[in-house]
């Protein structure tokens, strides 16, 4: 049974609670959104299993008593299948996430979600990456000074990389709408000061 670190919404620190209740009671608690990028200034998206559009490279809520560089390199790990050591970190912000979705049966998930978003430094093998099959169904490596252009303009294509499960590459053009924008929000608002802050540190 996972149990989650829930906070108020100023984030000031509560207790601990089951996770199927936090969602259940709308209880403010912690994720971390894990982004890798290589020197070159490209951004791993992953390939949703669920919805088949582009997300982070890896994310997931934070288990009680966790830190935020043991949660990155769990949820790469649990994700991605590599190991790496995450405590060099760069915070990109921590933004307050709220949905409330409708399920198949009726109720609510109610997501009340403090999300820690973070950038690491991936320069390891392509060929050491084995995705959870479960969530993942490949990842893709994209510019992000192209991708933020195309983010600005919310339409369009960039070239990208693709990696598959069994490791094959393929390379084509990855249309605007294959991210991952839910209602309500835009690509920049989501996506582009993570965008900015890896071109920050790859333009160095």
């Amino acid at each position: 049974m996972e149990y989650l670190d829930i906070y108020d919404e100023n984030g000031n620190y509560l207790g601990t609670e089951q996770r199927d209740i936090v969602h259940k009671k709308a209880l403010w608690h912690k994720t971390v959104h894990c982004w890798l990028y290589d020197q070159s200034g490209n951004v791993f998206f992953q390939i949703r299993k669920d919805t088949g559009t582009l997300y982070t490279t890896a994310s997931g809520h934070l288990k009680a008593g966790e830190s935020i560089s043991e949660g990155f390199a769990r949820e790469i790990y649990e994700e991605i299948g590599v190991k790496i050591d995450a405590s060099d970190a760069e915070m990109v912000g921590v933004i307050p996430f709220i949905m409330d979705k409708e399920m198949k049966d009726g109720s609510y998930f109610r997501d009340r979600a403090f999300s820690n978003i973070y950038v690491d430094l991936y320069e390891g093998n392509y060929a050491d990456f084995s995705m959870d099959q479960d969530e993942v169904i490949g990842l893709v490596l994209v510019n992000a000074k192209e991708v933020l252009s195309l983010f600005q303009k919310e339409s369009g294509s960039v070239r990208g990389i693709i990696i598959h499960l069994d490791h094959t590459q393929e390379e084509r053009d990855i249309n605007f709408a294959e991210f991952l924008v839910n209602p309500g929000e835009t690509a920049m608002s989501k996506y582009g000061e993570i965008l900015k802050k890896v071109i920050s540190l790859t333009s160095k």
